[in-house]
C-alpha cells in the first residue's frame, strides 16, 4: 500500500477548504486526496495498489446529525451523504412510498457491508473489472489513460454491451445508482467553489475517449445530499436483479422500474438498467414507446428490443443482451402486478 496521510475534518468547509492546486492532474487513481465514509471501496482499492492517495480525508465528523438524516416530505426524499446503505434501505417511508430504492440497497451487497457504507460512496463505487483491479494487467485505460484496454479482447463476460467505446467496456457495478436514475434524483455537491446541483443522470461519464474521467465532480468536490422528488410513479416500483448467485454478487442484469398506470394503459415510465452498461443507465427511448400503451407482454418486449436496440457485445458478454431483454420484460410485468 501506498504511503499516506490521513486527516479527520470536523466540517464540511474545512473538507473543501483545501487547497485544491494540490491536487496532481491524471486519472483518479493518482488524486492527491481520497474521501473515505464507509471504505468499502476505497481501502480494498488502496491495498490492492490500484488507488494511491497521498492523504485520505474521513469525513464522518462531518456533521452526522445532519448529514447522516434522511427526510421524507411531500415533495420528496433527501439522503445526506453519510447516510448508510442499511438505514435507507429500512427506513419505512421509503420501503411504502419508494419501494425501488429500498429494493436495490436490500439486493446490494451483504448485511455488513450495508451497515458501514454509505449513499453517496455507494454510488461512486469504482468497476469490478479485473483488468482495473489487478495492477499486473497494464493495459487498462481507467487505471492507466493510454495503455489500452486488456478486457476487449480478454475474459469479457461481466462487461458491458451499453455505453461502451474502443476505450473501455467496464461496466458500471452499482444497485442503487439504477433506482435513483429511473426516479429522477438530484445531486447536491459542496466544493472550493460553493455548491451546486447535477442532475443524477448526468453525474456520471461514459468512457469515450476518456475512461480514466467517471463523473462530473471536480478535484475535492464531494456528495452532500440526494433528493428523489415525490410523483405519482415512486409507489408502483420495482428493482430486479439476476446475478450468478443469490447472495454478495453483482448483478449480470438489473432494471429499476418506476410506472404510473391508468388501468393498464401506461401513462409514465421509467427504466434504469443495470449490469449492462459503462454507467448507470436510462433507457428513455423504451420509456417512450411504452407511454400510451397497454402494458403486457408484448408491449414489454417491444420495449426491450428498443432498449438494446444499440448493444454491442463482445465474444463473452453477448448472452447479456437476450438476458437484459428477459429482465426488462419481467420487471415491467411484475411492476404492474404490484398494488400502488
Amino acid at each position: 500500500m501506498h504511503p499516506f496521510a490521513y486527516s479527520r475534518p470536523a466540517s464540511l468547509d474545512d473538507v473543501v477548504a483545501a487547497d485544491v492546486s494540490t491536487e496532481r492532474a491524471g486519472p483518479p487513481t493518482e488524486a492527491a486526496r481520497q474521501f473515505l465514509a464507509g471504505g468499502t471501496t476505497i481501502l480494498d482499492l488502496m491495498r490492492l495498489d490500484v488507488m494511491r492517495p497521498d492523504v485520505l480525508v474521513d469525513l464522518n465528523r462531518v456533521s452526522p446529525q445532519d448529514y447522516s438524516r434522511i427526510d421524507v416530505t411531500r415533495r420528496g426524499i433527501r439522503l445526506g451523504f453519510l447516510t448508510r446503505m442499511a438505514d435507507a434501505a429500512e427506513n419505512p417511508n421509503i420501503k411504502r412510498d419508494y419501494p425501488v430504492i429500498a429494493e436495490a440497497l436490500e439486493l446490494a451487497a451483504s448485511p455488513q457491508v450495508r451497515n458501514m457504507a454509505t449513499i453517496a460512496g455507494n454510488v461512486l463505487q469504482r468497476t469490478r473489472c479485473p483488468y482495473f483491479r489487478e495492477t499486473s494487467w497494464s493495459a487498462c485505460n481507467k487505471r492507466n489513460p493510454g495503455s489500452g484496454c486488456a478486457a476487449m479482447d480478454g475474459v469479457n463476460r461481466l462487461h458491458a454491451v451499453l455505453g461502451a467505446s474502443d476505450q473501455c467496456i467496464a461496466t458500471y457495478p452499482g444497485d442503487l445508482a439504477q433506482a435513483l436514475i429511473a426516479l429522477d434524483a438530484i445531486v447536491t455537491t459542496a466544493g472550493a467553489n460553493g455548491r451546486r446541483t447535477i442532475p443524477f443522470d448526468a453525474l456520471h461519464r461514459r468512457p469515450a475517449n476518456t475512461p480514466n474521467v467517471e463523473t462530473l465532480l471536480k478535484p475535492g468536490e464531494v456528495i452532500v445530499a440526494i433528493d428523489v422528488p415525490a410523483g405519482p410513479h415512486t409507489r408502483r416500483s420495482h428493482y430486479l436483479k439476476i446475478r450468478d448467485r443469490q447472495s454478495f454478487a453483482f448483478a449480470l442484469a438489473s432494471a429499476a422500474i418506476a410506472l404510473d398506470l391508468d388501468g393498464d394503459t401506461v401513462r409514465d415510465a421509467r427504466i434504469g438498467l443495470g449490469g449492462v452498461a459503462t454507467v448507470p443507465w436510462r433507457a428513455r427511448d423504451a420509456e417512450e414507446a411504452l407511454k400510451g400503451k397497454r402494458l403486457d407482454e408484448e408491449s414489454a418486449r417491444a420495449a426491450a428490443e428498443i432498449a438494446f436496440a444499440d448493444a454491442k457485445p463482445r465474444q463473452h458478454n453477448a448472452f447479456k443482451v437476450p438476458l437484459g431483454k428477459e429482465t426488462l420484460v419481467r420487471a415491467l410485468l411484475e411492476t404492474k402486478a404490484m398494488e400502488a
